[in-house]
């Protein structure tokens, strides 16, 4: 039963795997290795909320720039 449990551990994609899929999801760019590898091994809660958090800071960038570029702009 350990070793069974062990095996599923190493096959759960690991943070740098995780960001990995956010950000080629993002784009629309993941690989059907990477998207199967996910799918099989990876809980959707935790993709739900790595996407969820992708998009905030991604919001929030793009919003920044345009206040910058506005303040500079002299608006």
């Amino acid at each position: 039963m350990s070793d069974d449990h062990d095996k599923e551990t190493e096959k759960t994609p690991g943070l740098r795997a995780l960001i990995g899929s956010v950000f080629a999801a993002a784009f629309g760019v993941q690989s059907s290795k990477n998207h199967e590898r996910d799918f099989k091994h990876g809980k959707a809660r935790v993709f739900i909320v790595a996407g969820v958090l992708f998009t905030l800071l991604f919001m929030g960038t793009v919003f920044s720039i345009v206040m910058l570029v506005l303040k500079q702009a002299g608006r």
